[in-house]
C-alpha cells in the first residue's frame, strides 16, 4: 500500500505539474492546494529536493519548483525515491534483488513468478504515466487535489 508520505509527495508535485508555474510557489500555497498538512509537506519536500525532483528558492518570493518538465517525471521514479523497490518480494525486484533464503530453486518457485508478473505489470504502468499526464487528464487531476479519505 502506498504510503501517506508518497501519496502527499504525489499530491503537491502533480499540484505544482498543474500550476505549470515559471516562479517558485510557496509551500503555504501547495499545502492548501494539494490539501497536505503544511509541516508533514516540509519534510517530504526535503525529501523531493534531496531526490532531485524540485528546487528551492528562499525568502519572500520563495518556494518550491519542479526540476524537470513535468512530462520527464514519473509516477513510478517518484514512488520508488520513497518507498523502495515495487515489488512485494525481495527476488522479484528489479533495482533492489534480494534472493529468498527459504527458496531452494528460484527459478521453478510459483510465487517468484507470479510477483515478477505483478511487478512488471506494476511498473508498466507507474513508468509510463507521468506527472504531466495526470495534470492534463480531468479525472485523475481533479481526484488528486480533492481531501483524503
Amino acid at each position: 500500500m502506498l504510503s501517506q508520505h508518497s501519496r502527499y509527495a504525489l499530491k503537491a508535485l502533480l499540484y505544482l505539474a498543474s500550476c505549470d508555474a515559471t516562479a517558485p510557489m510557496p509551500i503555504v500555497t501547495i499545502a492548501t492546494a494539494a490539501n497536505v498538512p503544511r509541516k508533514f509537506l516540509e519534510a517530504i519536500f526535503v525529501d523531493l529536493k534531496r531526490n532531485g525532483f524540485v528546487v528551492s528558492t528562499r525568502g519572500p518570493r520563495g518556494g518550491y519548483m519542479l526540476t524537470r518538465p513535468p512530462s520527464e517525471i514519473s509516477f513510478g521514479e517518484v514512488i520508488r525515491s520513497i518507498e523502495g523497490p515495487l515489488a512485494l518480494i525481495g527476488c522479484a525486484s528489479q533495482n533492489f534483488y534480494r534472493p529468498c533464503r527459504d527458496c531452494p530453486d528460484e527459478a521453478a518457485c510459483a510465487l517468484r513468478r507470479v510477483m515478477l508478473d505483478a511487478r512488471e505489470q506494476l511498473a508498466s504502468v507507474l513508468d509510463n504515466r507521468t506527472l504531466a499526464d495526470a495534470a492534463r487528464d480531468p479525472h485523475c487531476a481533479g481526484s488528486m487535489l480533492e481531501p483524503a479519505e
